[in-house]
């Protein structure tokens, strides 16, 4: 930088980050149907043993896809999600006792997770009263009518996946895989972003930036969906 004080990087090593991610985490992730979920970094997760996760997010995965490798490999106690039907370990789980589910409609959980991130003390939603969504939730009235309170959703540690950033934190989403990530991006205690490519400040066009790197605290170069990590 030619003026002012030059930022420190935020790449950091796959090692370094899965350091904040431990026994009894809440973890927030992004993705559907485990696209823009991060692959190296649930990689990491397993291989490091973490278990008796919270996860929120969007949906179970797949059995062998995704965030979806977690609850499969039965390292989740509770999930606050819209559904889990694509992955029947979840339901196995659940039916066993084995993992808590917190059921949400998709919007409603990505506003929840929007409050979280923007600071804010909840929404109100007339989704689901009367319902198994009610359940014992607080109530507010309005103008005559009837609203749930829903609580904000944050998370120890968020955890992203994109196509670019810079050395900033800037992260530019490939298509669709940005779903829900610029969301789950601002509502972590910790955020970290594995990313595809790499670049150096000035890079970026600032017209396809989604996530500016003030939410993001760590960075770490993505190995792909195939690569195989060992924790040594």
């Amino acid at each position: 930088m030619e003026q002012g004080v030059r930022k420190k990087s935020k790449v950091t090593t796959l090692v370094h980050a899965l350091s904040f991610i431990n026994d009894g985490c809440v973890l927030m992730f992004g993705g559907f149907g485990g696209v823009g979920n991060p692959p190296s970094l649930i990689n990491g997760i397993l291989e490091k043993g973490v278990k008796d996760l919270t996860l929120i997010g969007n949906d179970a995965g797949f059995p062998e896809i995704g965030i979806g490798r977690l609850v499969s490999a039965e390292r989740v106690k509770k999930i606050i999600t819209t559904h889990i039907g694509s992955n029947p370990c979840a339901g196995k789980l659940m039916v066993e006792g084995k993992m808590e589910v917190e059921f949400c409609p998709q919007g409603i959980l990505a506003e929840r997770i929007r409050a979280g991130g923007a600071g804010l003390g909840g929404i109100l939603s007339d989704i689901g009263i009367g319902s198994m969504i009610d359940n014992g939730k607080e109530k507010i009235e309005i103008d005559g009518k009837t609203y749930l309170i829903e609580r904000p959703l944050r998370a120890d540690v968020a955890i992203v996946h994109a196509k670019k950033a810079d050395t900033f934190g800037n992260l530019v989403y490939d298509k669709s895989a940005r779903n829900t990530n610029p969301l789950v991006a601002t509502a972590g205690q910790i955020t970290i972003a594995e990313v595809d490519e790499i670049v150096a400040p000035g890079e970026l066009d600032p017209e396809c930036i989604i996530s500016p790197g003030i939410y993001v605290d760590y960075i770490v170069q993505s190995k792909g969906v195939d690569w195989k990590w060992a924790w040594e």
